[in-house]
């Protein structure tokens, strides 16, 4: 197999399949992975691949999950843990914070956590506050924990590939909204934890984003286009590390940025990117750097209202706006 067009959940199955072929250490676990083939169908057909030793079907519990694969990572194997909404993440987060995060560090870099925990967040769905949030901020926050949120099917792809192949514990981050998005991936192309990518190339402003709000990004960088402003749009890929040596780069041509996620903006990943670009890339800047994000209230249940939650494309080029003006 080298390129082909598929979904964003089957480039998992088969980063995860490609994954499990190569190396008989890699390991599945999770709520309904094995013979339901997981909430979003990312782990169908691999029980039937791999058998039930290495495809593993778990109790409801995420604390007992998480922490029978820091487990299992410290005595030779590596776990893929599918928590099957972010949201269920807090159930995790003594294996994940005191465990996982700091084993490396406390046994004086005698021993690595090599384990994945994949799992879903962001809204769009009408999910409602306890199936619908973006939690990466917390998961940043914590040295030792590397953190992934890759946009399309070809980064899903190549980073999961490299974040299984990580002898640290990586958070992998997929959107639930863009599980059906297709796309051509190359099973041979690699990719690097840390490392962005311009989506797309432009001179006027810098919009730095990850994950689903890349999507939203672009489309916003069309329509200004239509306007003549060129928006250079920065896909960060990771934020724990992020690349910061790019958005400063892009930032040095276009002399202005704005900051797009979908989480609460209040603490998030996008101030600290703007307290870095304060600190490190003041010099260059021509305006204020703005943020896009939710507001500081818990995502609600009704469409109507969840529509003026989200990150828009309308949003987006006020904000742009703005930072021109």
């Amino acid at each position: 197999m080298s390129s082909t067009e598929m979904r964003y959940v089957h480039a998992v199955t088969q980063a995860l399949r490609d994954s499990m072929e190569k190396d008989p250490a890699v390991v599945l676990l999770g709520e309904d992975i094995a013979h339901a083939g997981g909430s979003f169908k990312a782990t169908r057909g691999l029980l039937e691949a791999f058998g039930e030793g290495r495809v593993i079907d778990t109790p409801i519990s995420e604390a007992g999950i998480t922490s029978a694969a820091v487990g299992m990572a410290l005595t030779g194997l590596k776990p893929v843990v599918e928590i099957m909404f972010m949201d269920f993440i807090t159930l995790s987060m003594d294996a994940l914070v005191n465990q996982a995060a700091k084993a490396h560090y406390m046994f004086g870099g005698q021993g690595s956590v090599p384990m994945v925990l994949r799992t879903p967040h962001g809204g769009g769905l009408s999910a409602g506050p306890q199936h619908s949030q973006c939690l990466e901020a917390w998961l940043a926050h914590i040295p030792g924990l590397k953190v992934v949120c890759p946009s399309n099917p070809q980064d899903v792809y190549s980073l999961l590939r490299a974040s299984i192949e990580d002898p640290d514990p990586v958070m992998f981050i997929e959107h639930k909204s863009l599980y059906a998005r297709k796309g051509v991936v190359d099973t041979a192309q690699t990719a690097r934890i840390g490392e962005a990518s311009i989506a797309r190339a432009g001179r006027d402003v810098t919009l730095i984003t990850y994950g689903a709000t890349v999507n939203v990004c672009m489309q916003a960088a069309d329509k200004l286009a239509a306007q003549g402003v060129e928006v250079e749009v920065v896909d960060l890929r990771s934020i724990q590390p992020w690349d910061k040596a790019t958005v400063l780069e892009s930032l040095s041509r276009t002399h202005r940025a704005v900051v797009v996620h979908e989480a609460v903006q209040a603490f998030g990943v996008g101030a600290e990117i703007v307290a870095t670009i304060a600190d490190e890339g003041f010099d260059e800047l021509d305006a204020p750097v703005l943020r896009v994000a939710a507001p500081f209230m818990p995502a609600p249940f009704s469409s109507s209202l969840e529509e003026g939650y989200t990150v828009t494309v309308e949003r987006v080029i006020e904000a742009v706006g703005k930072t021109l003006a």
